[in-house]
């Protein structure tokens, strides 16, 4: 099997450089698949940084699976050249067609998202002997309003959110605007705070801007003769869908597919129906996510006021005393059949394949024996579904965990209904502490607490 082959973790190349005229323009595949898909990102990208996020690189590396992925940075962006002045057409299809010629690649689809799909457009409408396919993420057909487009921006309304987004840059502060169902994620809102400060300078966003705001992509639209697939999000917070509406009444057979959702990223939220409709369009049919999925109790236990004890014994005697704790959970874990998954500052990621009840009771153990070294700490746990990636968890039910857990008081275990559930019988003992809503999570949830 080749690095793509389904069920395989596909390792992005290194960054490359192609040249056009004196522009460098960085590119990277993901990959080995017989076809191209060429992703071309909208105002910002970084070939490196954007695959930080490991959502981001589980939608690339789904995609991989059945193609070579290219990325590359649109000149003014990330590792390709600054660039001053306006967009041409000249300078758009030049970058894509020399990053193709430096692959060797005689035909690929293009893949454009939001201010990509002008790119994309101009290639696919001026090039369609190398344009194997075209597809369209909530594209732009114009920055500025104007009688037939009247749903964007006005000019004072583009410049004052440019001046917003200049204020904020590099801080993540548009996950609000990019991706509202994790604006409360601190660390996607940290991978997007690098993305940002990696793409371009403040003075940069301004100068991009600039040069993009006269994008208009509709006199390419009749020339389009390749197959179209077009998505949008119905509700995208960023990206009004008439844009792709208004693209896919004027490309001959385009294919719409309106998704509900209000994320403008297409690696949250529900990726699997894009993922879906992208397979079923290059190939026919729909390949499923090649995930390994497992049922499994997800314990999250983390020491209760660190910061506060490590200034208050210095630095080496909290390292002396942080890895006692980690070494008497690590034992209690294995006593217990739990995996560990990972450990996060002072917190423990576990999981466990067997009854839930051995989570509980682990869970239990590992309060006690922290305690003998004076220290406090909360756990919190539920049972679900869980993906697989790598050595690593994903999905809801791990979501769900750290949600029950950050809510246990110091010395506390607590557990969602669906563990408690599970473990009626067993002589565990529990007290209800009622419904909650847990953030980021739809619905209102039981929460039980165990009693010594």
């Amino acid at each position: 099997m080749t690095a793509s082959a389904r069920g395989t973790s596909p390792v992005p190349s290194t960054t490359r450089w192609a040249r056009n005229g004196d522009a460098s323009i960085a590119y990277r595949t993901i990959g080995d698949g017989p076809v191209d898909i060429v992703f071309l990102s909208g105002l910002i990208s970084h070939v490196e940084a954007l695959l930080e996020e490991p959502g981001v690189m589980r939608f690339f590396g789904r995609l991989a699976q059945t193609c070579r992925v290219v990325l590359m940075d649109r000149r003014g962006s990330g590792l390709s050249d600054p660039h001053y002045g306006a967009f041409t057409d000249e300078l758009d299809v030049g970058d894509v067609q020399v990053v193709l010629d430096a692959l060797g690649t005689d035909r690929a689809v293009l893949m454009g998202y939001t201010g990509g799909a002008s790119q994309a457009l101009a290639f696919a409408a001026i090039h369609p002997e190398r344009t194997l396919a075209l597809m369209l993420y909530a594209p732009i057909v114009r920055n500025l309003r104007d009688a037939e487009v009247d749903w964007t921006s006005t000019e004072e309304e583009r410049a004052a959110r440019v001046a917003t987004l200049v204020e904020g840059w590099g801080t993540g502060a548009n996950i609000a605007r990019i991706a509202p169902s994790v604006a409360d994620d601190e660390r996607i809102r940290a991978w997007l705070a690098r993305l940002e400060r990696q793409s371009m300078t403040p003075s940069g966003l301004e100068r991009m801007s600039a040069a993009l705001a006269q994008v208009d992509v509709r006199e390419h639209l009749g020339n389009i003769r390749v197959p179209t697939l077009i998505l949008h999000r119905t509700d995208d917070a960023m990206i009004d869908v008439r844009h792709s509406r208004y693209v896919a009444a004027r490309i001959g057979g385009a294919k719409l597919v309106e998704l509900p959702g209000v994320d403008n990223l297409p690696m949250v939220g529900d990726t699997e129906a894009i993922l879906g409709e992208i397979e079923a369009f290059l190939t026919g049919g729909r390949r499923g996510g090649g995930l390994q999925r497992e049922l499994l109790t997800v314990l999250f236990t983390d020491i209760v006021d660190a910061t506060q004890r490590a200034a208050s014994l210095g630095d080496a005697r909290w390292r002396d005393l942080l890895a006692a704790h980690d070494a008497a959970v690590r034992a209690t874990l294995s006593s217990f059949g739990g995996e560990e998954v990972k450990t996060i500052g002072d917190a423990f990621l576990a999981t466990f394949a067997g009854p839930p009840s051995q989570a509980v009771r682990c869970a239990d153990a590992i309060v006690g024996t922290v305690a003998s070294l004076g220290l406090t700490v909360r756990a919190g746990m539920h049972t679900g579904e869980c993906e697989r990636i790598g050595g690593d968890v994903g999905g809801m039910a791990v979501h769900i965990a750290a949600r029950v857990g950050a809510m246990a008081a110091p010395g506390e275990v607590l557990v969602s209904g669906t563990t408690f559930g599970t473990v009626v019988g067993s002589g565990l003992s529990f007290e209800d502490r009622g419904h909650h809503p847990l953030k980021g999570v739809p619905g209102s949830w039981p929460i039980f607490a165990l009693r010594g």
